[in-house]
C-alpha cells in the first residue's frame, strides 16, 4: 500500500507540473500586454519597456518558463501579482479559509443529503417518493448555478429577510453560498445512489437474505450500502472537485473574496502569476481529492486493497 501511495504521491506532481506548464503557456500567448494594461494606453515606450523588465517579461518564453517552475516547485513562490503587488501565496493563503468555509460544508451535505434521498429513492421504487426525489433532483441538476443564486438572493435575503445576501461579516453570510453550491452536488449524488442501490438490491445476495427473514433496515446497513459506495463515492469524488471548479461563480454572485474570485480577477486582468499560482493549487486540490477516492476504494473492496499492495 505504502509503495501505491508513493506512486500516486509522485504522479501528482506530475500532474501539477504539466498543469502549470499548460497555464503559464496560454497565459503567455493570451493578447494583451500587461504592462499598458497596468499603467495604460497613453504612456511613453521607454516607461513600458521599464515595467516589462520589472514583470520580466521581456525575456523568452522558455527562461520565463523555466524561472516560474523553479520558483513554485522548489520555493513554493508564485511570484507577485502584476496588478496589486502582494505575494500570490499570501493572498491564497488568506483566501483559502473562506473558500474552505463554503466547499466543506457543501461537501457534507452532498455526502449526507445525497446518499440519504438516494436510498430513500432506491427503497421506494417506482412509487410516488421515489418520482418526487429524482424530478426534484433532475431540476437542480438541470438550473445553472448562478441562477439559483440569485433566486435564492431575491427570496430569503431581499424579500424574507432572513439571511445577509453578500458579505463575509458572520456565519450567516455563508448559509446561502454553501446551499446553492451544495444542491446540484446533492441531486447528482442521489441519483448516483439510487442507481447504485437499484443495482445491488436485485442481487441474489440481497434476495437470500431476505429469504432468511432479515428486516429491510438490516439489509440496507450490512449488505447494500457497504456494495454500493464504490460508485457514490466516485459521485462525491466528483461533485466536490464540480465545488472547487464553480466557486468563481458562487464567490461572485455571493461577493465573497475566496480563491475562484481571485483567480477570475486574476483572468481578466492577464495577472499570470495569479491564474498560475490558483490553477495549481487547484490542481493540488483534485489530485489529492482522486488520491482519497482511491484509497477509500481500498477500504470498502479488499481485492482493490490487494492490488494496491502490489503497487498497482
Amino acid at each position: 500500500m505504502g509503495r501505491y501511495i508513493l506512486k500516486r504521491l509522485l504522479s501528482m506532481i506530475v500532474i501539477m507540473f504539466c498543469a502549470a506548464i499548460l497555464v503559464f503557456t496560454l497565459m503567455y500567448f493570451v493578447p494583451g500586454d500587461p504592462a499598458r494594461l497596468q499603467l495604460g494606453v497613453d504612456i511613453p515606450e521607454n516607461i513600458l519597456q521599464a515595467k516589462r523588465h520589472e514583470l520580466g517579461i521581456d525575456r523568452p518564453y522558455i527562461v520565463q518558463l523555466g524561472s516560474f517552475l523553479y520558483q513554485a516547485f522548489l520555493k513554493l513562490d508564485f511570484g507577485y501579482s502584476w496588478k496589486y503587488g502582494v505575494s500570490v501565496m499570501d493572498e491564497l493563503i488568506t483566501r483559502l479559509p473562506r473558500t474552505l468555509a463554503i466547499g466543506i460544508p457543501a461537501m457534507l451535505l452532498n455526502v449526507i443529503i445525497g446518499t440519504v434521498l438516494g436510498i430513500y429513492s432506491a427503497i421506494h421504487e417506482g412509487k410516488w417518493q421515489d418520482s418526487l426525489t429524482m424530478v426534484i433532483a433532475m431540476v437542480f441538476v438541470s438550473a445553472p448555478n448562478f441562477w439559483v443564486a440569485l433566486m435564492f438572493i431575491l427570496l430569503f435575503a431581499l424579500k424574507l429577510n432572513w439571511v445577509p445576501a453578500f458579505g463575509i461579516e458572520s456565519w450567516k453570510c455563508y448559509i446561502l453560498p454553501v446551499i446553492c453550491s451544495a444542491l446540484p452536488g446533492i441531486a447528482i449524488n442521489a441519483r448516483q445512489a439510487r442507481s447504485s442501490m437499484l443495482e445491488v438490491v436485485r442481487a441474489d445476495y440481497i434476495s437470500t437474505a431476505r429469504a432468511k427473514g432479515q428486516k429491510d433496515g438490516v439489509i440496507v446497513r450490512k449488505h447494500m450500502l457497504p456494495n454500493a459506495m464504490m460508485p457514490i463515492i466516485t459521485g462525491v469524488a466528483g461533485g466536490l472537485c464540480q465545488l472547487v471548479a464553480g466557486s468563481p461563480v458562487i464567490e461572485t454572485v455571493f461577493s465573497i473574496p475566496g480563491v475562484g474570485v481571485y483567480m477570475l480577477s486574476g483572468v481578466n486582468l492577464r495577472d499570470r502569476p495569479v491564474v498560475c499560482g490558483c490553477v495549481v493549487f487547484f490542481a493540488l486540490f483534485t489530485s489529492i481529492v482522486v488520491l482519497i477516492m482511491d484509497l477509500s476504494y481500498a477500504f470498502l473492496d479488499p481485492r482493490i486493497k490487494a492490488q494496491y499492495a502490489k503497487g498497482r
